[in-house]
């Protein structure tokens, strides 16, 4: 028998179907637990934790643009030459930095990690710290 015929055989009796349908199963056991609470938690818990996966969604949706917040801010620090090597090289560090930070509140939202929920990162978000327009009166 040969494995095409195994495999058109199996789709048929449903394998594939089981076998979706367990991880969808596993996938939905594993975030039930993991977003389990304690009897002896806070009452601003729920919000502590929402806010760190909206956090982690956030900075790993949005790392990328610290490639240009970094050009712009090395090019208002040192000028364009350094702004279009040394910028570019800082900005996909932190992109990926922020990235990675980012999947790792995602995965760890529900525990208290670090202490008291407290971002990883400073500034919390990317685009955060900067300047604000000033509002027209």
């Amino acid at each position: 028998m040969t494995t095409g015929n195994r495999n058109e055989r199996n789709l048929r009796k449903g394998g594939l179907f089981m076998r979706m349908r367990q991880l969808v199963l596993g996938i939905a056991v594993i975030c039930l637990a993991s977003s389990a609470q304690p009897v002896f938690a806070q009452d601003n818990t729920g919000a502590h934790v929402v806010t760190k996966l909206f956090r982690g969604l956030t900075n790993a949706v949005t790392g990328w643009l610290e490639i240009p917040k970094q050009i712009s801010q090395t090019y208002q620090e040192s000028g364009p030459g350094p702004a279009f090597t040394w910028g570019f090289v800082k900005g996909i560090g932190c992109a990926v930095a922020r990235s990675v930070v980012g999947g790792y509140e995602i995965v760890t939202f529900p525990f208290p990690i670090p202490e008291g929920y407290r971002p990883i990162m400073q500034p919390e978000y990317v685009l955060s710290d900067l300047p604000q327009a000033p509002n027209p009166k």
